[in-house]
């Protein structure tokens, strides 16, 4: 089995700013030459996420909207008391969705769903330069 490691760079605008790197993702394993595998997409932090979703403007929208019912901004949170950063909701919300994402591959490409991309949500309270490390493991 071989490893190979990458990494990619984003920059987002908080509160739940949603990217579409599905080809990004996809790139990555075809340039790694593996054709078995999974790739794990990793993005090393506390106040984002790795997901899949149908990415289209209704389910981006009704993602963020969802978060806002469930993990409101304007609560009490105990992380601002401490930290006075004001992103105590981001914390909770990334916990919530997860930072990491594993997909399978098999010649080459990903074993997505046709209405299937991978996204990375960025829920901090402002903009933020992200990193985003995809490993990808096979023969």
């Amino acid at each position: 089995m071989s490893v190979k490691t990458f990494d990619m760079h984003l920059s987002t605008k908080g509160f739940g700013d949603m990217i579409d790197v599905t080809q990004q993702v996809q790139d990555l394993v075809k340039k790694s030459r593996l054709s078995e595998g999974i790739a794990t997409v990793f993005i090393p932090g506390s106040t984002a996420a790795v997901t899949t979703v149908e990415y289209e403007s209704g389910a981006v929208s009704d993602v963020k909207e969802a978060f806002d019912r469930l993990v409101p901004t304007e609560m009490d949170y105990a992380h601002n008391e401490r930290w006075g950063d004001g992103n105590g909701f981001s914390h909770v919300r990334s916990a919530l969705l997860k930072t990491s994402l594993t997909i399978p591959f098999t010649g080459g490409n990903l074993m997505l769903g046709r209405w299937q991309q991978i996204t990375v949500v960025d829920f901090d309270n402002g903009a933020r330069d992200r990193r985003v490390i995809v490993q990808v493991m096979g023969e």
